[in-house]
C-alpha cells in the first residue's frame, strides 16, 4: 500500500462535475483533502467538507488558510449531511469516498489493520464502542452473522466458536484474534490474509457502516439541487450493492412522496447515465493498487425533491438488523 494519499478515480470525478463549476459541493468523506483542493483550485466553487475522523483537522486547517471564504469544514459523520446549516448554498454535488486512507489503516491508535498490536479499536470518530467490546463480549450466534453477513466470510461459525473458547480464559487483542482466524482456517493460504474479512466485519460493525451509507445516500439525495450530482466512489461488493439498489430504486418511475396529490406521484427522481460502475484505469491502479477495487457510480437528481419513498431500509433490513448487536454492548 503506498504511503502517499491517492484521491481515487479523482480525474473521473473532476471530469463529471465540471459543467457544475459555480456552485457548492459537499465533500462527504474529506480525509487528506484530495477532491477538495481540486476542486477549489480548478474552479470559483465553494467546497463544505466533512469527516468523521478529527485527525483530518490539522488538513483543514491549511484549507481554510489558502481558500477563505470558499471553505468549511464540520466533524460530523455524513448521515448527518442534512443538519448542515445549507439555507442559502447551491448544493450542486455530494461525493462519497468510502475507503480508509494508508494513515488510517496504519494509524496505531485507530488499529484498523491486522498488522496491528496490542487492545482491539477500529473507531473511525464519534463512536459509542469498539472492536474490543464487540470481540470480547457479544455472543457466538451474532458474532458468526457480524462475519457472515459484513465480510462475507465463510469461515464465520468457526472463527466465532473458537473466539468463544479462546476469550473464556483471557480477553482477546488483536494478534490473538489473528491467531484464532489463522487457526479457525486450518493455516490455510488463501489469495488474500485470512484476517482479511472478519477485520472489514468489524470494521463495518464498529463504525455502523451499513446505515451510515443508507443515511448519507438518503440525506445527500435530499439536500443536493435539481440538476446536481451524487456520487460515490465504494470499495467492496456490499457498499456497491447498496449504492447501485439505491440509484436504481431512485431512478425508476416511483412516488415522490406517500403525502402528495395522485398527480404528482409518478417521477424519475434521479437519473443514471452509466448502469456499469466505473472503474480506475490501468495506469491508475499501476500507481495506486489499493484503487483496483474502487468503483465510482453516480446519479443526477432529476426532480427537485426533498421527501420520498424507497424500498432501501426493506432492501437491506437483514444487515441493518445485524448492526443492531450493538445494543448489547
Amino acid at each position: 500500500m503506498p504511503k502517499e494519499h491517492f484521491p481515487v478515480l479523482l480525474n473521473e470525478i473532476i471530469s463529471i462535475i465540471t459543467p457544475l463549476y459555480g456552485g457548492t459541493f459537499i465533500d462527504c468523506t474529506f480525509g487528506h483533502g484530495g477532491y477538495t483542493k481540486k476542486i477549489l483550485e480548478l474552479s470559483n466553487s465553494k467546497v463544505i467538507a466533512i469527516d468523521r475522523d478529527k485527525d483530518c483537522l490539522k488538513k483543514t486547517l491549511e484549507f481554510s488558510k489558502n481558500f477563505e471564504n470558499r471553505f468549511k469544514f464540520k466533524n460530523i459523520k455524513f448521515s448527518n449531511i442534512n443538519n448542515l446549516k445549507l439555507k442559502n448554498e447551491n448544493i450542486k454535488g455530494a461525493i462519497f469516498d468510502l475507503g480508509y486512507s494508508y494513515s488510517q489503516i496504519k494509524s496505531k491508535e485507530k488499529k484498523l489493520s491486522f498488522d496491528s498490536t496490542g487492545k482491539l479499536n477500529m473507531r473511525m470518530g464519534l463512536n459509542e464502542f469498539s472492536a474490543n467490546e464487540v470481540i470480547n463480549k457479544l455472543s457466538e450466534k451474532k458474532l458468526d452473522k457480524i462475519f457472515k453477513f459484513f465480510g462475507e466470510e465463510k469461515n464465520s461459525k468457526r472463527i466465532a466458536r473458537n473466539i468463544i473458547k479462546y476469550r473464556n480464559k483471557k480477553e482477546i487483542n488483536t494478534e490473538d484474534l489473528v491467531k484464532i482466524i489463522d487457526y479457525s482456517k486450518n493455516k490455510k493460504k488463501y489469495k488474500i490474509h485470512n484476517a482479511t474479512k472478519v477485520f472489514q466485519a468489524l470494521r463495518i460493525f464498529v463504525n455502523k457502516e451499513i446505515s451510515e451509507l443508507i443515511y448519507g445516500l438518503i440525506n445527500a439525495t435530499k439536500v443536493v439541487k435539481k440538476n446536481g450530482i451524487i456520487l460515490v466512489v465504494s470499495f467492496h461488493s456490499l457498499e456497491d450493492k447498496i449504492v447501485k439498489h439505491f440509484f436504481k430504486s431512485l431512478s425508476e418511475v416511483k412516488s415522490i412522496s406517500r403525502y402528495l396529490p395522485k398527480k404528482n406521484e409518478s417521477k424519475n427522481l434521479l437519473q443514471v447515465l452509466n448502469k456499469k460502475a466505473i472503474i480506475p484505469s490501468s495506469q491508475e491502479i499501476e500507481k495506486n493498487p489499493p484503487s483496483r477495487s474502487a468503483k465510482l457510480r453516480y446519479a443526477i437528481k432529476k426532480e427537485d425533491f426533498y421527501d420520498f419513498d424507497t424500498d432501501i431500509m426493506d432492501k437491506f433490513k437483514y444487515l441493518l438488523d445485524v448492526e443492531k448487536y450493538s445494543e448489547d454492548l
